[in-house]
């Protein structure tokens, strides 16, 4: 290694610990015991990321997720659509929603038509924060109950789990209807 090379990781080094004080100083109204035990093992690096994203979380606002596009993404009622329409608009808006980082998950038990209404009755009103992070998004589960979860989702060890833990009769395990390719997933 070089005297170069020394410098330049002595100089990140010098500006890594710079960045750590501004963030630990910006999250200081915020700051609870959450925050040092789960740092402690992480690098300057990881640590300055984690700490970053807090700062970000705890600064965003919190809007009907509709509200997130510019102008706000409004659907018109599943019942207003024919199947095709509602399909047509169905995959745009996954699209429209993935480009906010918003994922969906486990919607392959839902037909077109039961995913559109959990999008246009659920997810556009719900409340979140809007937080602009790379490499994060906002998942959206669209099981609403834990037996179509364990029917459709679980793997079978979170099935064997579940029984263990629970000491309950489980619903059959089957493969959903309406396979997707959506995106994030």
């Amino acid at each position: 290694m070089d005297m170069r090379e020394t410098r330049r990781q002595t100089i990140d080094e010098v500006e890594l610990m710079l960045a750590n004080a501004r963030l630990r100083d910006e999250l200081e109204p915020y700051r609870d015991e959450s925050i040092e035990s789960s740092i402690n093992r992480m690098s300057l690096q990881a640590e300055n990321e984690y700490l970053a994203s807090m700062l970000a979380w705890e600064r965003a606002p919190a809007l009907p997720i509709s509200d997130w596009f510019s102008p706000p993404l409004h659907l018109l009622p599943p019942d207003a659509l024919g199947d095709s329409q509602l399909s047509h608009r169905l995959k745009k808006t996954i699209q429209k929603l993935y480009s906010k980082n918003i994922v969906l998950r486990c919607t392959d038990h839902l037909c077109d038509r039961e995913l559109y209404t959990i999008i246009y009755r659920d997810i556009l009103p719900c409340c979140e924060k809007k937080v602009d992070v790379p490499g994060k998004a906002l998942e959206w589960m669209c099981v609403e109950d834990t037996e179509t979860w364990l029917r459709f989702y679980a793997t079978p060890v979170e099935r064997r789990r579940y029984q263990e833990e629970f000491d309950c009769e489980l619903p059959p395990s089957e493969t959903p209807k309406h396979r997707r390719q959506l995106p994030g997933n």
